[in-house]
This record gives C-alpha cells, structure tokens and sequence, in this order.
C-alpha cells in the first residue's frame, strides 16, 4: 500500500522559490498597452498581490474601469508576453531560481507522505511557466494548487488547495499538517485564514527583521540550508 499523504506544503512563487527579473513587471506594461493603447509611466507594488488584484490597481490609477473582461483581457495578454519571453530564453537568462529551492523540493520529493504544490498569485498558466523555466515543475503537484486566476482574494487560495487535495487525491489535511512558504506579510495571512504554519523566507522585497515581527512560524534568511529545511517543513512526520 502506498504511503498516505500527511503533510501538504504551499510555496509562493515569486521571491520564494524564483526571481523573474525585470519580466515579472514588464508582462504587465506590455499587456495593459496591448489593450488599452496606453504606455504606462509607473508601475504598482507587486509582492503579495494577486495577478487581477495588480491589474485592477493598475486600471483604477489610470482612471480605467475594471471590468470582468477588460481584466481577463490584459491577463490573458501577460500570459502570451510571458510564455513569449520564455520561449525565447528571455526569462532564464533574466531570472534566477531562489537559493536553495530546487534542493529542497528534490528532498522533499522524495518522501511520498508530503506532497508540495503552488499557492500564488500568479494566474495558473504564468506559475507554471515561471517554475518550469529554471525546472522547478518537476517537484510539484500543480494540478492540487491555487492560483490568482482561482480568486483574486489571496486568503481564499488556502481553501482552494485543500478542496484539490481532497477531489483530486482523496486526502483531507488542516491545520498543522499544512505549511505555507512565502516571502510576504500576504503569505502569512494566507496561511493563518486555514489555520496552516507559515515559513517566511526573505529572498524577496522583505527584510529578515521586517518578516521576524510578523509572528510567522518559522523566518529563515534563505532555503540554502536544505536538511534544515527539511527537518522544518516535514521532520515531525
């Protein structure tokens, strides 16, 4: 009989397991002047947020209504810049995968109680193309995760997941049973509204100090030191 999955992990994508670079931002002025016709002189905070959660902000400071099909318009534009650039090597060459992450999620692969996947704001085509560009997809249940084109709250991607976990794998977990690793306060929030652990790690735009005060779980530096990482996320298995 197969080992019963006991430990379901939800990693961030950006900041957290890769860094797109310039990419990340630029798919965004690309696909607002798509549809829009406008060229963009600023741009939005990002981290944290979701993928319609960015346009909204973007079209309410262009005094733009954010209509349901103008957002799925200029979502639907960022995925073809997005896989255009990867296709091309643009984002591999311009980004990088996050210290230590491959190393962890090949570790933690291989012990069949724990089953890592995506909890993101990036609509589900734009994660996938961003972990497959430096071969991350490899580790990751993708079909059980959740994404910013599942909702545009980030708090209700938590649920998302379980729900997959539960239709797709047969497996129901809460509570402790369930981390979420992220790079932002957002990430923290996520896990707290299912009542899941919480690992932050400051390879984004936050600080160790500023992530230590949040009152996360666990806050690490980086995921460079695997086994420890390991041990965190699944040593009490």
């Amino acid at each position: 009989m197969a080992p019963v999955i006991r430990r379901l992990l939800l990693w961030d994508v950006d900041g957290t397991l890769v860094r797109a670079g310039d990419l990340g931002a630029a798919v965004f002025d690309l696909a607002l002047e798509d549809v829009l016709g406008r060229r963009l002189t600023f741009r939005v905070g990002m981290s944290g947020k979701t993928d319609p959660e960015i346009v909204r902000e973007y079209l309410a400071e262009m005094e733009v209504p954010g209509t349901h099909d103008r957002v799925e318009a200029i979502l639907r534009a960022a995925e073809e810049h997005l896989a255009a650039a990867a296709a091309a090597g643009e984002l591999a060459a311009g980004g990088t995968a996050c210290p230590g992450a491959g190393e962890v999620l090949a570790l933690l692969a291989c012990d069949p109680r724990v089953v890592s996947t995506l909890l993101t704001g990036n609509i589900a085509a734009n994660a996938l193309i961003k972990v497959a560009a430096f071969g991350l997809d490899r580790w990751l249940d993708l079909d059980i995760g959740a994404y910013g084109s599942d909702e545009a709250d980030r708090k209700l991607l938590g649920p998302v997941a379980l729900g997959r976990l539960a239709a797709r794998r047969g497996v129901r977990l809460t509570g402790p049973d369930v981390w979420v690793i992220g790079d932002t306060p957002r990430d923290l929030e996520c896990a707290r509204a299912v009542g899941a652990r919480c690992l932050l790690v400051a390879t984004g735009r936050y600080g160790l100090g500023e992530l230590a005060t949040l009152g996360a779980d666990a806050v690490l530096q980086d995921l460079c030191d695997a086994s420890a990482v390991v041990k965190l996320l699944a040593g009490d298995l």
